[in-house]
């Protein structure tokens, strides 16, 4: 026979228990109700900027900035001018203490873009990179690319038109490893392979 200390114990333990798996049930759901608000939020500034960069860039006008070799293409009998893809890297932009994209005024960065002719291989599609500035004070944004001159290197051009700090970053550094994979995903299907 269970005694009365016995099975007031055993409710005990079960209420430990009840109120163990509660606590981490509820702890359970504010992560899943956290982890879903934060996804619906827009990016952070430097995400917007990196959209608004790649975004710019893939609907400018291949000339814009400086983009040679966009041909118009036969796509099933018609005349298509195949999709631009870039991939972007932002290194600043001024003024550095705005908190919201329409502050931004200059966007300092890299930018890597490739043709996506149909059925040409990333390896073999018409590329431009290199740094380059975004005035986006004007509508549509200006591009300026950093390219050397008859008269200037292109390092020396860089600094000339990099603020110090960015000129530094941009003699290091590219895309990152997971903007490289999103921007080869994304040439891949827009050139059909």
């Amino acid at each position: 026979m269970i005694s009365r200390e016995s099975l007031a114990g055993w409710f005990r333990h079960r209420y430990v228990w009840a109120a163990v798996i509660l606590l981490a049930v509820s702890a359970g759901a504010v992560v899943l109700v956290t982890t879903a608000s934060s996804k619906s939020q827009p990016p952070d500034l430097h995400g917007q900027i990196m959209n608004r960069m790649r975004t710019t860039l893939e609907q400018a006008d291949p000339e814009q900035h400086n983009h040679a070799g966009h041909e118009v293409q036969q796509v099933n009998g018609e005349d298509v001018k195949p999709p631009v893809i870039c991939g972007v890297h932002v290194y600043g932009y001024e003024p550095a203490e705005v908190t919201v994209l329409a502050d931004v005024k200059t966007v300092y960065g890299f930018h890597l873009c490739g043709v996506a002719e149909q059925g040409r291989t990333w390896d073999w599609a018409v590329k431009l990179a290199g740094p380059l500035i975004m005035d986006l004070s004007t509508e549509p944004a200006g591009i300026q690319v950093v390219e050397a001159t008859e008269d200037t290197r292109f390092i020396d051009r860089l600094h000339q038109m990099f603020p110090a700090k960015y000129a530094e970053l941009a003699e290091k550094e590219a895309l990152g490893e997971s903007e490289m994979l999103d921007l080869r995903r994304r040439y891949d299907s827009a050139a059909g392979l």
